[in-house]
């Protein structure tokens, strides 16, 4: 039931963000988050209605052009600001949000403690920001590849980085992620419904597939990192 939408572009991210979550309300949830990558960068969460994150958001005026947001139904962890989504690492640089479920994050999350991880929600999602954390050498879409090589489970996913502030990392298995291309900007979401307003040129991720963003790019490949050459289509209705 959860509500996936990312955007990297020229345009003013939290508006097209909180639209896009306002578009996927009808899927159901309880909590509602949001991340963007400006001069610093924005983490803002809310319990309830689309329209108490909307608040916030519109009276702290973040500012920046690559963004994520969720809208949560619980299911690990009770509806609250800290299980609400985006989650991130222990250095807060990255931001992350999930719909499906780890199914082997409590074997992880045992794992990376062991490491030093420290976290701060009761989900299973915040143990992919550490994984991803853990395997990061410079190139984020590569250290999600390897930190999604760890997990069972299912996943739509979408990635950010501060060190890399016009790039998003999207990945799907078993949870529907779109992507939509337009000028000089790039969309993703769990439904069409929330890129309509933005493109009618969408790419449907497969499983076990990656997608990396960039405004108006994209490239695509396999979790075992192999190339994947697919165009835009119109659509579906």
């Amino acid at each position: 039931m959860c509500g996936i939408v990312a955007y990297v572009g020229q345009q003013p991210v939290s508006e097209v963000l909180v639209d896009g979550l306002k578009r996927l309300e009808y899927r159901g949830y309880d909590s509602s988050g949001i991340a963007i990558l400006g001069a610093r960068p924005y983490l803002a969460k809310a319990v309830g209605k689309v329209a108490a994150l909307e608040r916030k958001v519109l009276d702290e005026k973040p500012m920046g052009g690559t963004g994520i947001a969720h809208t949560r139904w619980a299911t690990h962890g009770k509806p609250t600001e800290a299980n609400a989504h985006p989650h991130t690492d222990c250095s807060g640089q990255i931001f992350l949000v999930h719909n499906g479920i780890i199914e082997n994050y409590l074997t992880l999350k045992k794992m990376l403690q062991t490491e030093g991880h420290t976290f701060r929600s009761e989900t299973d999602t915040e143990v992919l920001a550490h994984l991803i954390e853990s395997a990061y050498q410079s190139d984020l879409e590569d250290a999600v590849r390897k930190a999604l090589l760890q997990v069972e489970g299912t996943y739509g996913l979408a990635v950010i980085h501060t060190a890399h502030r016009n790039e998003i990392i999207m990945a799907r298995r078993g949870s529907p992620i779109v992507l939509g291309i337009g000028k000089r900007e790039s969309l993703a979401a769990s439904d069409t419904s929330a890129l309509v307003q933005h493109t009618d040129q969408v790419i449907y991720l497969e499983d076990n597939e990656l997608a990396r963003l960039n405004p108006g790019e994209f490239h695509l490949s396999t979790l075992q990192n192999r190339r994947v050459d697919r165009s835009p289509s119109a659509m579906h209705a």
